[in-house]
């Protein structure tokens, strides 16, 4: 039940089941599924070294990796995906929201955290709906689910969705979760409402079931019991409170008693409080997901370090936080979060540094089909640098000497001369991430080109950079190499309609500059501007902008071409691009965002995280079975020895292996074809110096013979490619399994020198 409590709350945090997620969260679990029963297959009975088998071993090939042969077994399945999704997208309904709260006020008064998450128990039954009927529709659908990757683990997930939906009608239409700090000890509680009776029944079965022969690790009580429950020590388990009305889950058996006898108390201290108060009122507007902290408190409860470091927290500005309030709703019909962080006053120190929002004119110099894109707008650089300077040398003395003594020596300012030419807008663009050379540009806005230029010249001059300048395009840029590296990196520069532009590449500059000319840039796009949150323009004080399939869906391309097939048909409409904005005022940032492409970006990024996962799973699986191959090996030469004595060892696979045909009765067995191994390993085919191929490895036996006696061998596994493992293994006479990760052998290796390998652990 633990787990189930667990999963619970897990999918309830996430954003991804709102109408539109349910997509791609199915999506993700679609392709988690089928590359984990790929590493399944390769580890199943029928695969196992020893197995019998009449099948001839294939000559060395590249394998295709799991959802590769998925596809080709079932033709017309991703066409159904498609489908499921669109039916899921339009029958899945969002819990509504929520303008108050009947829990918030019983929560105890030491609250320094918050979450309020919708029951979304209805919602994933209305997606299982969909999903059970898609099944009995489509038959291509059918089958594979019966019968192909998720023939195991499917059943499981739909089963444990379906105790999440039971589970979700006994609870209230809300589940809040309430962080307390004492003496620097989280204590936290989960409360909900009862909707009806029979819940503590149904959560002891479920923890039976799920407990299996282990010994139970949830602790569930009603009041009576909890107020004759013995101590449990110190362990950590979850502790389940089952009342007629609400039900309380702790981690403490004296927090739980605690604060059930301030809910016998109708205690509502907690919302009397100004943090109590602050999230009541975010609930005015309508709630889906709340969450907030008071940083006052927790600033409070952590013990007080040297009377220096305590005036370096607050002259820094971040002291004075009061708090985080960050809700995910609805706005104007469209999915979207928005933040506020608070302080106590005015901001001040590094806290002030985001200045008020602007209009973020580098913006004009981006490519619309930019993958990330970031901006800044900053207070004066050369302010910043000086409080910056101020603050280091109040935490280290003396930490600007040294740079003093430059400036004088170049007779330069980095101050005057260099930070006080810009404005502090800065917008960096990002291309093609994830590469081996992602493109880049940098783009500051400035107030003196000319002396910035001068200023250029002379710091390049004394670091003995040698900036040459071009003109192509119509564009005026100047170059230098960069020692980056073994090779130099080119750094070009230009300057544009008063700002800085910076990228590797001439080419770069060239297209900003066009774009900023024909007002085609990333500003004026009709994607970025309908991405920006509802209700706010593009004055900001930061944004992020994220072009989700311009990075996301190359990067998975690339890293698992075998899933294009399916990538492709569940991104066939277009991915909206995701914005987020920050925006500061005298006493608080501000953020707000779209969430349209989260939900994707979250789903293909799952993937991207997942699936090396499982792959590497699958690699665990092979090397594992190659293993198990030459063990099985060793112990048939040992075999064969003591049956052939004039013979020796086997000479190769072949020799161990059926006879032709697979008829392996006693009066076939023969020094030829000794039947010790089955076919799946040691085919017709497998003779000396040739390779067997037997999940994802190439195994081959080559003997030491004279005349006809064999008095050695060594046995070698290699893999067929590095996506299907990365050690290569041996083994001669003597029976040690050793190993050596590296690439692919192209020929075994003597048994000298597989004697040099060490040994497997």
């Amino acid at each position: 039940m633990r787990h189930a409590l667990s999963f619970n709350l897990q999918l309830q945090e996430s954003s991804r089941f709102r109408v539109r997620h349910f997509r791609w969260l199915v999506a993700a679990t679609i392709i988690c599924l089928a590359a984990s029963a790929g590493a399944a297959q390769e580890k199943s009975p029928g695969s196992a070294a020893g197995s019998t088998g009449s099948s001839a071993v294939k000559a060395p090939a590249q394998q295709e990796m799991p959802w590769d042969q998925e596809l080709k077994k079932y033709p017309g399945l991703v066409p159904e995906f498609g489908q499921l999704m669109e039916k899921l997208q339009k029958a899945t309904h969002f819990p509504a929201m929520r303008s108050q709260s009947r829990l918030l006020p019983l929560l105890p008064e030491s609250t320094v955290g918050y979450a309020a998450i919708p029951n979304y128990g209805d919602s994933v039954h209305q997606a299982l709906q969909v999903f059970q009927q898609e099944l009995k529709e489509s038959a291509v659908l059918s089958d594979w689910w019966q019968h192909g990757a998720p023939a195991e683990a499917g059943p499981k997930f739909v089963d444990a969705l379906e105790k999440l939906y039971q589970l979700s009608q006994h609870l209230g239409d809300e589940i809040v979760v309430s962080g307390s700090i004492k003496n620097q000890d989280l204590s936290l509680l989960i409360m909900a409402e009862v909707r009806k009776p029979g819940l503590q029944a149904f959560i002891s079965k479920l923890e039976k079931e799920y407990a299996g022969n282990s010994t139970p690790s949830l602790h569930v009580f009603d009041p009576r019991q909890l107020a004759l429950a013995k101590d449990l020590g110190s362990t950590k388990d979850p502790i389940v409170l089952v009342r007629p009305d609400y039900v309380v889950v702790a981690f403490d058996l004296s927090a739980l008693r605690s604060f059930n006898a301030l809910l016998d108390k109708n205690g509502t201290q907690f919302i009397s409080t100004p943090f109590g108060q602050r999230l009541a009122q975010a609930y005015h507007g309508g709630a889906g997901i709340l969450l907030g902290m008071d940083f006052q408190k927790v600033i409070s409860q952590f013990p007080q370090h040297a009377k220096k470091d305590q005036l370096l927290f607050q002259r820094s500005g971040f002291a004075d936080l009061k708090y985080l309030i960050w809700e995910h709703k609805d706005v104007a019909g469209q999915a979207a979060s928005q933040a506020e962080l608070s302080f106590t006053g005015p901001r001040h120190g590094v806290a002030s540094w985001l200045a008020a929002p602007a209009r973020v004119g580098g913006l004009d110099f981006v490519s619309p089909k930019a993958a990330i894109v970031s901006a800044l707008v900053l207070k004066s650089p050369a302010q910043i640098f000086y409080e910056f300077k101020e603050l280091f040398d109040f935490a280290n003395p003396g930490a600007f000497a040294g740079l003093a003594q430059a400036e004088e020596a170049l007779q330069f300012s980095l101050k005057q001369d260099l930070l006080s030419k810009l404005t502090g807008e800065i917008t960096a663009e990002l291309d093609a991430p994830f590469t081996a050379n992602p493109a880049w540009k940098v783009i500051l806005r400035v107030n003196d080109s000319a002396g910035l230029q001068q200023s250029l010249n002379r710091l390049l001059t004394a670091a003995h950079f040698d900036a040459q300048r071009h003109e192509q395009g119509g564009l005026t840029y100047y170059g230098f190499p960069f020692p980056a590296g073994p090779k130099p990196m080119e750094i070009n520069y230009a300057f544009l309609d008063g700002y800085l532009l910076v990228s590797p590449s001439p080419a770069s500059l060239i297209e900003a500059d066009r774009i900023h000319r024909t007002g085609e840039s990333l500003a004026k796009s009709k994607e970025f501007l309908a991405s920006l949150p509802p209700g706010h323009s593009a004055e900001v004080s930061a944004l992020l902008y994220q072009n989700v399939g311009q990075w996301t869906l190359p990067m998975l391309q690339r890293q698992h071409p075998e899933m294009t097939p399916l990538l492709t048909q569940l991104t066939s409409a277009q991915i909206p691009s995701n914005v987020v904005c920050a925006y500061a005022d005298e006493s608080a940032f501000r953020e707000s965002s779209t969430s349209g492409s989260f939900d994707v970006g979250m789903a293909l990024v799952v993937a991207a995280v997942a699936i090396p996962n499982l792959l590497r799973s699958k690699i665990a699986a092979n090397e594992a079975s190659a293993v198990g191959s030459l063990r099985t090996v060793n112990v048939a030469q040992v075999t064969y020895w003591s049956m052939y004595p004039k013979r020796g060892y086997a000479p190769d696979l072949a020799t161990l292996g059926p006879v032709p045909g697979g008829d392996c009765s006693r009066e076939n067995e023969s020094e030829d074809h000794a039947c010790l191994i089955d076919a799946s390993l040691a085919g017709a085919a497998c003779t000396s110096g040739k390779w067997c191929t037997k999940n994802g490895y190439r195994i081959s036996v080559v003997a030491t013979c004279k005349k006809q006696l064999c008095d050695g061998f060594v046995v070698v596994a290699t893999p067929v490619s590095p996506n299907t493992g990365t050690r290569n293994f041996c083994s001669t006479a003597e029976g040690v399994i050793r190993s050596q990760t590296g690439p692919p052998l192209t020929s075994p290796v003597s048994a000298s020198e597989c004697e040099s390998w060490p040994p497997i652990s």
